[in-house]
């Protein structure tokens, strides 16, 4: 995906010592509470003490609470397990989420419950299905130790540009085929960590239909080989959002340039932001850098930016 100093970049950073609890998670609100996994991701403030945030009212968008399933998909390379969740009336602009290095997880599966309730249908994947069905992590992983690196780095070092591709076009024609995706409106893709080039390539292999991309602290968008993510821009037709950790804006500092020069040379609407303060793995809440006020920021942004793309 990426060499090996911007991948080691791309996730430095672990996972709490110990996930929030089943009985955390349903103490979160699915409305401002869960915006802060779609946008942080560093400081692990706890429910007791981030006002304003766990606990708050929902926002949600649609009657009734979501409809969420596990699911199967069939890909050119095996069988593609994933959570799908849409809101319970009517169809809705599909949405396809790439979790971060961790995999599919319950934070992810909240993440995507919340853009159910605000309108959309999302299918959060995981893209390690080829070596390994979800968990793809323990649940206390820890990236300081040195087996769970290893572990993690052969997972994502197990993805090419190719399987990239292969499965960013069966994923969205699985897509369209649900009753509960609205065919005739764009679709979104969001990505963490890891997930940024994923998003990227999504975008690039289905350019008809991706509306919009959205990545969060995404790392190895920019490299100096021949398949860097950002040499696709050409190809796409997407509106972007791009939030970098400050901490990887100080490692890469010439990455938002570049990105900001190429999404304006493809004549693309695109909002490359540097978040500073935050630091790389802000956005899930059960990242060790969770930060819920950049969460908030971030989730307000993606939105924005949905409903511009996607309606």
């Amino acid at each position: 995906m990426c060499d090996g100093d911007s991948f080691d970049d791309m996730v430095s950073y672990r996972l709490r010592s110990q996930l929030l609890s089943r009985r955390g998670f349903g103490s979160l609100s699915l409305g401002a509470g869960l915006a802060s996994i779609l946008a942080t991701g560093c400081k692990s403030p706890t429910p007791a003490t981030t006002p304003g945030v766990l606990g708050a009212a929902s926002s949600s968008a649609t009657d009734g609470p979501p409809t969420e399933s596990e699911v199967t998909i069939t890909t050119p390379d095996g069988a593609c397990d994933a959570y799908f969740v849409h809101p319970a009336t009517g169809p809705a602009p599909a949405v396809l989420v790439w979790p971060d290095i961790f995999g599919l997880r319950p934070t992810f599966r909240q993440m995507g419950k919340r853009l159910a309730e605000a309108g959309y249908a999302a299918l959060v994947v995981n893209p390690f299905y080829r070596t390994q069905k979800a968990p793809t992590s323990s649940p206390n992983a820890n990236f300081e130790d040195a087996a769970t690196r290893e572990a993690l780095m052969a997972l994502a070092h197990s993805l090419t540009p190719e399987t990239e591709f292969t499965d960013a076009k069966a994923l969205t024609a699985w897509l369209d085929g649900q009753s509960s995706v609205d065919k005739a409106r764009k679709m979104g893709t969001i990505g963490y960590c890891m997930g940024g080039p994923l998003v990227f390539r999504t975008a690039a292999s289905v350019p008809d239909r991706i509306g919009a991309a959205a990545t969060f602290h995404g790392g190895g968008l920019v490299t100096d080989k021949p398949d860097s993510p950002h040499l696709l821009i050409p190809k796409m037709k997407a509106r972007f959002l791009i939030a970098i950790a400050g901490n990887d804006d100080k490692k890469q500092p010439e990455a938002k340039d570049t990105l900001k020069a190429e999404f304006a040379k493809a004549s693309l609407a695109a909002n490359v932001e540097v978040y500073d303060g935050a630091m790389h793995g802000w956005c899930p809440p059960d990242s060790h850098v969770y930060d819920a006020v950049a969460a908030e920021k971030a989730w307000a942004e993606l939105i924005e930016l949905f409903k511009g793309a996607l309606g």
